[in-house]
């Protein structure tokens, strides 16, 4: 059936379309600073607070990336920095059910470009700015003398973007399927506690499987430890293809099932009438 939208103008077009949205999302956080501040405080309050009382709990042997034994608090920082990009992408979401509530998201899919694209545009903004924070927590997490490699700080970028697209495509799908603003925040600690505790984030899978075996297979089914992995091995210069594999799979299952749910033929648009 043909379509009755109009022919978007060009690459112009595009580019204007994605300026406007990502400006949006960059005016909306920064009229928002409790965000900015809520998103370094978690993930501090797990570097100071809760690693001292784990660092004499939970011993670490040397795993690689790592050529030498380290401090707890240098082991949780990857999966600090995915925290950081898991609660942002989900925090995005729900800005993004309160936009579809007033009408705004509405109005913005009746554009005439495409709408994967629009969908991509808003999650490439909320990535930046998930970057951003992650780059802020390890800058505070330095003045603490939570040192890195210098180019790791680099070579961590491709894993950050990959991870937020991964993280927010997640938020999307969740964000296309719920109905109503109230329901957002139960469904959001439904997957975030979950995906957090039972992942390498906060202790490494040969740890859990000495107590559970069921709960490490879990834990290695779960696309957040992928992600995790993969910016911890970039940090330190190396490469986990296996993550890198399992986090670009999941990003592009989540992208297509995002694009889905808010496909007003069949998605969420069709039930919402």
């Amino acid at each position: 059936m043909a379509s009755n939208r109009p022919e978007p103008c060009a690459a112009t077009g595009y580019w204007g379309v994605t300026r406007a949205i990502v400006g949006r999302e960059f005016l909306r956080f920064i009229h928002q600073r409790e965000r900015f501040i809520a998103a370094l405080v978690r993930p501090l309050v797990w570097l100071l607070i809760f690693a001292a009382g784990f660092r004499a709990a939970l011993g670490l042997s040397i795993i690689p990336p790592y050529q030498t034994y380290i401090t707890y608090e240098t082991y949780i920082v990857p999966g600090l920095c995915a925290m950081v990009l898991l609660f942002n992408g989900m925090q995005s979401s729900l800005s993004l059910v309160y936009d579809r509530e007033m009408g705004s998201m509405r109005l913005l899919l009746t554009s005439p470009f495409p709408r994967w694209w629009l969908l991509f545009c808003r999650l490439f903004g909320s990535t930046a700015i998930s970057i951003l924070q992650v780059y802020a927590f390890l800058g505070i997490a330095a003045l603490f003398g939570i040192t890195l490699p210098t180019l790791g700080y680099i070579a961590v970028l491709p894993g950050l973007i990959l991870g937020g697209l991964m993280l927010g495509a997640l938020g999307l799908v969740l964000s296309s399927f719920i109905s109503q603003l109230e329901n957002f925040a139960g469904v959001m600690n439904f997957v975030i506690f979950p995906m957090f505790f039972l992942s390498s984030a906060l202790y490494p899978l040969w740890k859990m499987a000495e107590s559970s075996p069921l709960l490490r297979d879990i834990c290695a089914l779960n696309p957040f430890t992928h992600v995790v992995e993969l910016i911890r091995f970039l940090l330190y210069l190396q490469i986990n293809l296996h993550a890198l594999a399992w986090v670009v799979l999941s990003t592009l299952l989540l992208t297509l099932l995002a694009v889905w749910g808010y496909d007003p033929a069949r998605g969420l648009m069709k039930r919402k009438g």
